[in-house]
């Protein structure tokens, strides 16, 4: 056992010896290949990741130029879409549908059918604007004030903005169609093709223009009207003819202002035929004096409470006074005077129809007569399934009764020296 230990350890002794002294095997001498070899494995390793860094850095560039040139288009469109609807007027013309709505409603506003007419709305407005600058490119290159919008510029071309026309006009008339009425839906029809299709041509024939875009501007609240209420009424007309009677000394005061840019794009407004600025003066005036009395008919219509009817008239009063002064003074300062105050003058007039708003009787009154009708209705169907069910309750007894057969009768008169026969009825066998 001893000598076994022995011999191993002077073997082990004799084999370090060797490898000391060989140089191949010296630690010193071995520590190199080794770390070069290291060095050699771990070289692939360490350029690898370089090309892979740069390859990611490429990559994520190409990502962020994809990200920044799609938002870039978004935002290019996004900015053509939004002149091309004209979205401050087509906000005005939703503001009036809006009003419209909250005056032919109840006593509690639909907020939802509410929402869905102002979005419709909007949509149709978006559509008419958008077709009125496709039939007006040239007109528009010729004017300082649209030279720059999306169609002379050439940011967008003619078939994208009528494709874009169509589609929201179309979009826009079925939601008022799904969601509010029929008639409501004809309306914003209607006055799409009234203002792309005969108001937009018009203007570069007549200046009867003018008053045809009046009967455009008055539909809207009539549309917001015929959505909430389901018909026109006479208590329905009281915004749109204000609306109408507004709009004339406003664009009045409009194309007094920018009559030499309308004449470049060669648009025919009244202003043309009137280098005093009187006649259109006093067309602003008339106009002015017909909104007088449209307070007190709102109150004796049952639309508004009294309050309004004073409002309404110190409102008008002091639009008038405006354009009293224009017909004194024709000049830039009061017909811009008279512009700045018809802006001030519809929100304040719709506001104060809101505020002092009274329920739309007539349609509380068709409710009525309609759930009236449903109940009788309901009721005559009840009684009718009431009938229905006694009449085969009665039948379900008289199947139980067992009735004679017809031969028990007809044998006895032949034979009147034979006995009456007895029946026994089932219910005696069964017991």
């Amino acid at each position: 056992m001893w000598r076994g230990g022995a011999t191993a350890a002077s073997a082990a002794r004799a084999l370090r010896s060797r490898l000391l002294a060989d140089p191949i095997y010296h630690p010193s001498g071995a520590i190199a290949p080794i770390a070069s070899a290291r060095a050699a494995c771990s070289a692939p390793s360490a350029a690898a990741p370089a090309p892979t860094v740069a390859e990611a850095a490429a990559a994520a560039a190409t990502v962020s130029s994809v990200a920044g040139s799609a938002s870039d288009v978004l935002r290019h469109y996004g900015r053509c879409y939004w002149e091309l609807s004209k979205a401050r007027l087509s906000a005005l013309v939703v503001a009036t549908s809006g009003a419209g709505y909250v005056l032919g409603s109840c006593s509690i506003v639909d907020i939802a059918g509410l929402c869905y007419t102002c979005t419709g709305t909007m949509m149709v407005a978006a559509s008419a604007n958008t077709l009125n600058q496709v039939f007006e490119i040239k007109n528009d290159a010729k004017m300082k004030r649209t030279m720059q919008r999306p169609l002379p510029s050439g940011r967008i071309s003619p078939v994208h903005a009528a494709m874009w026309a169509t589609s929201v006009g179309a979009a826009g008339t079925a939601l008022l169609a799904c969601k509010a009425n029929g008639l409501a839906a004809g309306l914003a029809a209607s006055n799409l093709v009234l203002y792309a299709f005969v108001y937009t041509p018009l203007k570069q024939i007549h200046p009867v223009n003018t008053w045809v875009g009046a009967v455009v501007g008055a539909i809207p609240p009539l549309l917001g009207w015929a959505a909430a209420a389901s018909e026109v009424s006479l208590n329905s007309m009281i915004l749109p003819a204000a609306l109408y009677f507004w709009q004339l000394p406003h664009f009045m005061a409009l194309a007094y202002l920018c009559r030499e840019d309308y004449l470049a794009g060669g648009y025919r407004m009244l202003s043309f035929a009137d280098p005093t600025g009187k006649r259109t003066a006093w067309v602003s005036l008339r106009n002015c004096l017909y909104m007088l009395p449209l307070g007190l008919f709102a109150y004796n219509c049952g639309l508004t409470s009294e309050w309004f009817s004073f409002e309404a008239s110190l409102l008008t009063m002091g639009l008038t006074i405006g354009a009293l002064s224009f017909v004194l003074d024709p000049t830039t300062k009061s017909a811009r005077r008279m512009f700045h105050g018809s802006l001030l003058y519809l929100p304040a007039l719709m506001a104060g129809l809101i505020l002092h708003r009274l329920p739309n009787e007539q349609k509380e009154h068709n409710i009525h007569q309609t759930s009236e009708m449903a109940g009788v209705l309901y009721g005559a169907e009840l009684r009718d399934e009431e009938r229905a069910r006694q009449k085969r309750e009665d039948q379900k007894k008289h199947s139980r009764v067992q009735s004679r057969p017809p031969v028990a009768y007809a044998s006895v008169a032949p034979f009147p020296f034979l006995p009456v026969p007895v029946y026994v009825s089932t219910q005696a066998h069964e017991l």
